[in-house]
Parts: C-alpha cells; sequence; structure tokens
C-alpha cells in the first residue's frame, strides 16, 4: 500500500567500530565502578551501596547493547564498502536485536504527531506511515502512556480499528512498542513487529540504549547514520494547504494525510507534489 523511502549511510564502518569501542570502555567503566560499590556494601552493610551498584550494572547493560548494535552495523558497512549489496540500514541490525527483520524508531513532538522515523525495512516504514495518517497505533499508545504496548491477532483489530486491520494487510501479526524515555520526557517509540517468542523483556534495554547513545550524549547521532526520513516536507505543504484552503494547519494536515491515504501513496510524496507545485488541495 505505501513505498518507503531511501536509505543513506554517513560514516565509514572505521568510525562506527570506533563508537563501539567507546561503548566497550564505558561498559567496562562501569561495571568496575559496580564492583567497588559491591564491595562497600559487604564492608559496610550500608543498603545505598547496592542501589548504587545496580544503577552502575544497568548502565553498563545499555553500553554493552549499543556496543553490540554498533558492531554489528560495521561489519554490514565494511561489507558494503566492499561492494557487497545496497548501503545498510542501522536500523537492520536494531531490528535483527529484537528477533525481527521488521522495526522502527519514531521521534514524535509533544502533541504526539510524527516528526521523523527510522525504519529496518519497506514493511516497517509502511506500518509507521500508517500510524501517521490514521492517528492511531502502538508507537502512539507507548508515548501517550508511558509503558510499553503490545497486541496480536484480534486485540489488534479490536484496540486500532483503522490501524489494525491495515496493518495484517502488510502482514503484520503483533507489534510492540517501547517509549523512548529521557528523564522525565518521551521523545517517541521503538516499535518491533512479529518479533521472535521470549524476546520482549529485552526491547527496553535496546530502546534505553538508543536512547542513551545515538539520541543523547556526546556520541549521538541522531539522525541513525542518515537512516532517519524527517516530516519537515509535510508540515510545509500543510501550510500552503491552509493558505490555500483557508483552513487550520491542522484540517489541512488532515487532508493531505486523507489524500495520500485514498490514493495509496506516502505522505511524503503527497506532500513533496504540494511544495513542488504539482498538485493542489483547497
Amino acid at each position: 500500500m505505501y513505498s518507503s523511502g531511501s536509505s543513506s549511510h554517513s560514516e565509514s564502518a572505521s568510525v562506527v567500530r570506533r563508537r563501539a569501542a567507546l561503548a566497550r570502555e564505558r561498559e567496562a567503566r562501569e561495571i568496575d565502578a559496580a564492583e567497588r560499590q559491591e564491595r562497600l556494601a559487604k564492608v559496610t552493610g550500608v543498603a545505598l551501596h547496592v542501589r548504587l551498584a545496580g544503577v552502575h550494572r544497568r548502565s553498563a547493560a545499555c553500553h554493552r547493547t549499543a556496543a553490540e548494535l554498533h558492531e554489528d552495523y560495521a561489519r554490514l558497512l565494511a561489507s558494503w564498502e566492499r561492494g557487497r549489496g545496497a548501503p545498510p540500514r542501522f536500523m537492520t541490525g536494531v531490528a535483527a536485536a529484537c528477533g525481527t527483520r521488521s522495526a522502527a524508531v519514531t521521534f514524535t513532538g509533544s502533541d504526539h504527531s510524527q516528526l521523523a522515523v527510522a525504519a529496518s525495512n519497506d514493511q516497517a516504514r509502511a506500518a509507521q506511515e500508517l500510524e501517521f495518517v490514521l492517528g492511531e497505533g502502538p508507537t502512539r499508545d507507548a508515548m501517550v502512556r508511558h509503558r510499553t504496548v503490545k497486541a496480536s491477532g484480534a486485540l489488534l483489530r479490536a484496540r486500532w480499528p483503522g490501524y489494525g486491520p491495515e496493518a495484517e494487510e502488510l502482514g503484520i501479526k503483533e507489534v510492540v512498542a517501547v517509549p523512548l524515555t529521557l528523564r522525565d520526557s518521551c521523545l517517541g517509540s521503538l516499535t518491533v513487529f512479529d518479533p521472535g517468542p521470549g524476546l520482549t523483556a529485552d526491547f527496553a534495554d535496546i530502546a534505553e540504549a538508543l536512547t542513551r547513545t545515538m539520541v543523547s550524549g556526546p556520541q549521538a547521532d541522531p539522525e541513525f547514520y542518515g537512516g532517519v526520513d524527517h516530516r519537515a516536507v509535510v508540515h510545509q505543504a500543510a501550510g500552503m494547504v491552509s493558505v490555500q484552503a483557508a483552513c487550520p494547519v491542522a484540517d489541512a494536515l488532515e487532508i493531505i494525510k486523507a489524500r495520500a491515504f485514498s490514493e495509496g501513496e506516502p505522505v511524503q510524496d503527497v506532500a513533496a507534489r504540494i511544495v513542488h507545485g504539482e498538485l493542489r488541495l483547497g
């Protein structure tokens, strides 16, 4: 029903390997700190040291996951640099770590609307397009509720009457969405489609690793190595339609979404036609 955007790469395998090495160094430092606190807990019997050790262990696990994701991506990049296949997406490795081929990271605004998407493949991208057009789905619910959302089968259709059946048309049977949280803010969601059995507990660790290493921190790359598609052109088109149709921008955005849905086109493509003067709505 929907086509996908193109993927690009912005770093070499050697740069990604350096980032992986830095994550390994941070993991080692956190493990050392945890062990120090555990020794102090044994000597003093003070519970605070136990809690601090847990914090450091959690941080070490986060850096370990980040290192593994970067190491996997470096291997994909190295293979591509030798002339094998298409440019890899960082999200391909994220999806593999989640036990699937389809996963997406979606960044959202304060009004819960999508601002940008990084997807592992066409299916994941199309599923996020559905959420954007229909205004319902797992990514939105995970962000609004600040907790993991999971649905499959009949529940998928019942929970999201618009999204569920359309997702099934894409071949999706199960979805799991985990919020990307930073302090008290929710930046979006990691959404996994048709994961392998028994892996849900690990998704929160992967989401935390992505938030702390790709979205924030000294080595952050919120563009996911060039794999992020932004919605800026959509909002630009909404402003133009707002003027043309003499309606609020929010209504203009819904007009664009409806046109895209009825024509089976990505919203991004319809918006680009509007911005380039090839299509007028209003």
